[in-house]
């Protein structure tokens, strides 16, 4: 009885979103730039004006985001699941490989079915429209052999949409996958499963819209219809918050929703008074090694062209990366007096995440700041932090994505600013003008996106365990986690000594 209540209770909350999604009139593809309005009719005499060329892709950023996409994709599959993998104990490598690997292919194919559109078509200031690219539809037209364009951040600068689905659906699915670490070595595979259905339909996909959803820079074309264009947009992109490639979208949004996992699934058995040290360090060390490498497309991708600012969102991601690891390893030293392989590649983690929201916001002074205080706020996230919450989070996905996203998002508004080396950002894009509002006035407006963020995944994520709960149970017996989550929930080890 109580799983069906849960399912009455799921299809509910579906069908009170479906009406709001489309309660306004679905349009152009969101990341497209729009259609130039018609021209006025020319006097009768006049010859036909020839009209302009539509822009075309350039090869050089279509070959980038393919690349960037590639690096996106190693950063889940193997980088994620190796870096979880080796800090989890022997008995249960082999199921956290296969919730990452699963979990990373499950939502590819919501994200594909429906999550693209929800989250980057016109709808309203929360959600896209449904049905807008439902199954990817209207991104090819077979019959004229044309692929639909999405706009990028320059005027008649498109790029097929197709790569831009290819490269944000790798946001979606590592964005899942980080969740997991806090639910190691106790979850059912069936509740992942279930949770993270949930998760990415009512969380991921809304957050996404509000943060990153414009109707792209060719649609501002003069300063009488600039408001009614904004008014398109998700709600936070309106607010003028700066998130480059996810400090609110991705690790916010996964790590409050890890910290909320970790709650309604108890401690570990044993947990504080058995011993639970990671099983193979050096697995967590290729992790991370190929977690920094696939990051250059995460962070430098977000460009979404070849240009400038790939450029400096390379070498802030390389820069504060570094700094974070020297922080987090001089951290780790004085207080704990040794350093250790495992603090060295968590503060690279760590600096990974701070930079994530600033990566093409903020300038080098940005980029030394934002690494060197990640690796020692991020630290004291998984050790004071966490013992004053007293959760068993088990690999840490609060203390270092929350913890380090948040400081990011806000570091992101203070570096921005030229006077601290910062580029600005696009204040008017009907003249592509470069501004910034003062310092505090755009530290608010990233306090505001943090708290709407945090507020939203924890609420959907509190009711998506709830219901995953009341529909299969959140966790296996203590027997079965006892003797491991490898043998009991896929019939296989991982190794055979």
């Amino acid at each position: 009885m109580k799983k069906l209540f849960a399912i009455l209770a799921l299809f509910g909350a579906v069908g009170w979103c479906a009406p709001t999604m489309a309660q306004d009139k679905p349009a152009a593809p969101a990341a497209a730039p729009a259609a130039a309005a018609p021209a006025a009719a020319a006097p009768a005499a006049a010859p036909a004006a020839t009209p302009a060329p539509a822009p075309t892709p350039n090869k050089g950023d279509v070959a980038w985001m393919l690349t960037s996409t590639a690096l996106v994709l190693m950063m889940s599959v193997p980088a994620l699941a190796l870096f979880y993998g080796g800090l989890v104990r022997q008995k249960n490598m082999l199921s956290m490989l296969m919730q990452v690997f699963v979990g990373f292919s499950l939502i590819t194919v919501l994200w594909c079915i429906y999550g693209y559109s929800l989250a980057f078509t016109e709808g309203n200031a929360y959600f896209g429209s449904l049905t807008e690219r439902l199954f990817l539809k209207g991104t090819f037209d077979p019959i004229k052999g044309e692929f639909a364009n999405a706009a990028t951040f320059s005027k008649n600068t498109p790029l097929p949409e197709l790569v831009y689905v290819a490269f944000q659906a790798t946001f979606a699915a590592i964005t899942c996958c980080l969740i997991l670490g806090s639910l190691a070595e106790r979850a059912k595979f069936s509740a992942v499963l279930i949770f993270l259905t949930l998760w990415f339909t009512f969380s991921y996909t809304p957050v996404a819209h509000m943060v990153w959803f414009f109707p792209g820079p060719d649609a501002f074309v003069d300063a009488k219809t600039a408001d009614a264009v904004t008014a398109k947009a998700g709600l936070i992109w309106q607010w003028g918050a700066l998130d480059f490639a996810g400090g609110t979208v991705v690790h916010i949004n996964s790590g409050v929703a890890g910290l909320v996992g970790a709650i309604f699934l108890g401690k570990r058995v044993g947990f504080g008074k058995e011993a639970m040290p990671p099983h193979n360090v050096t697995m967590t060390m290729i992790g991370a090694a190929l977690l920094w490498t696939g990051w250059f497309g995460f962070n430098a991708g977000s460009a979404l062209e070849a240009n400038g600012t790939a450029a400096l969102a390379f070498m802030n991601t390389y820069l504060a990366t570094a700094c974070a690891v020297l922080s987090w390893m001089a951290g780790e030293w004085i207080f704990k007096g040794k350093p250790s392989m495992v603090g060295a590649a968590s503060g690279a983690v760590a600096g990974l995440v701070a930079i994530t929201p600033a990566a093409g916001n903020v300038g080098i002074p940005g980029a030394f700041v934002i690494g060197l205080s990640a690796g020692l706020v991020c630290l004291w996230g998984v050790s004071g932090l966490k013992k004053m919450l007293g959760f068993d989070d088990a690999l840490d996905v609060f203390g270092v994505h929350a913890v380090g996203g948040i400081l990011g998002a806000l570091l992101t508004g203070v570096f921005n600013a030229p006077s601290l080396g910062g580029p600005g950002s696009v204040q008017d894009w009907v003249t592509m003008k470069v501004g910034y509002p003062g310092i505090m006035a755009q530290l608010w407006i990233q306090a505001k996106a943090v708290g709407l963020v945090f507020v939203w995944t924890a609420v959907v994520a509190a009711v998506a365990f709830w219901i995953t709960d009341l529909i299969v149970g959140l966790r296996v017996t203590e027997e079965e986690e006892r003797e491991g989550l490898d043998i009991n929930s896929h019939g296989e080890t991982a190794y055979h000594m």
